[in-house]
């Protein structure tokens, strides 16, 4: 059979087809494995722990046991029993005592993160949401280190903390898609670095994965400098996105200095425009989301009064948060 005819009888189907399904296999055969590994970990931490409750050494960090299992394990067992490593299996048994509350999305890499979290809210909070949007581990660790949970946290009285943890986060409404602060370490830029906006925007756009990871779940790029045309008269919106989940714009202005009330005038007319020019039957109403380095509330709470538009100010930061302070805060709340 020459070249040509394999060809004309959809080879090229045929190649996509078994690439498919060999991709699908791996996928399944990598979950598969995971699950194994997490379970055996699970395994040896609780074996550690019965045989504490039996009347033995406590394993702690600097336990002689853990001297001795990590010694004996490595000649009876091979690599991957460092001191560390079985703490860290007891630890995970000591967190998760029931296996049916583990999740078989994550992997032992993801709960190694979650580990080093000493709040059981905090630490449930991430567990749910890395399997709600299947961060890497990678990610895991960038939202942790954001303090993306006491952020989320300081906007909720002490029922939505709580229902936070429990449930990760929902979105129902388009404040639930608001955070503040957003913080755009990933842009590797100095607080005294000197930008316009056009660079910070364009720092965004070299870096889309990492702000739509900030931005959060549901967030599609639309188009950066999106033009409107009214009468002879051209604006230009910064950051267009699309939420999928609400099914509405997110348009967001960017600003280099101090948040004022003409921005908000100038976000309420793309608004107004998204809402008659580019909305279909099945959009809701857009959202408006002007992002300042800096910003202070009562020029915010008067800027807004009487807007019925969906509009929010919030503030960025080039850098991580104090996130002791945001512990702080929100212990208040609870």
């Amino acid at each position: 059979m020459n070249i040509k005819k394999i060809q004309s009888n959809n080879y090229d189907l045929l190649i996509k087809n078994i690439g498919d399904i060999l991709t699908s296999s791996r996928t399944q055969a990598y979950r598969a494995i995971n699950k194994i590994l997490v379970k055996t970990y699970w395994e040896i931490g609780k074996q550690i722990r019965d045989f504490e409750q039996r009347g033995n050494e406590r394993a702690d960090y600097g336990s002689s046991l853990l001297d001795c299992l990590s010694r004996d394990l490595k000649l009876k067992c091979g690599k991957g029993f460092s001191r560390r490593n079985i703490l860290d299996m007891r630890r995970f048994y000591g967190k998760y005592r029931i296996w049916q509350t583990v999740s078989a999305k994550l992997s032992w890499s993801h709960y190694i993160e979650l580990l080093s979290l000493d709040d059981d809210l905090e630490r449930n909070f991430y567990e749910k949401q890395c399997g709600k949007e299947m961060w890497s581990v990678r990610e895991l660790r960038r939202q942790i280190n954001s303090a993306l949970f006491h952020r989320l946290s300081l906007s909720k009285d002490k029922k939505g903390v709580l229902q936070l943890s429990q449930q990760g986060q929902i979105i129902k409404t388009h404040k639930d898609v608001i955070k503040d602060p957003y913080i755009l370490e990933f842009l590797n830029i100095s607080e005294h670095n000197k930008l316009n906006e056009k660079s910070l925007e364009n720092k965004i756009i070299e870096n889309l994965k990492m702000f739509l990871l900030e931005l959060g779940k549901g967030f599609t790029f639309v188009a950066n400098q999106y033009r409107i045309s009214i009468g002879t008269k051209h604006f230009y919106v910064d950051l267009v996105f699309y939420h999928r989940i609400l099914q509405c714009f997110v348009l967001i202005d960017l600003k280099l200095g101090d948040f004022s009330h003409q921005d908000v005038g100038q976000m309420n007319l793309y608004l107004n425009y998204f809402t008659k020019e580019e909305n279909t039957e099945q959009d809701n109403k857009p959202i408006g989301l002007i992002l300042a380095a800096q910003k202070n509330d009562v020029d915010v709470e008067f800027a807004l009064g009487g807007i019925s538009n969906n509009l929010f100010v919030s503030k960025y930061k080039l850098y991580l948060p104090d996130k002791e302070s945001l512990e702080k805060e929100v212990r208040k709340l609870l």
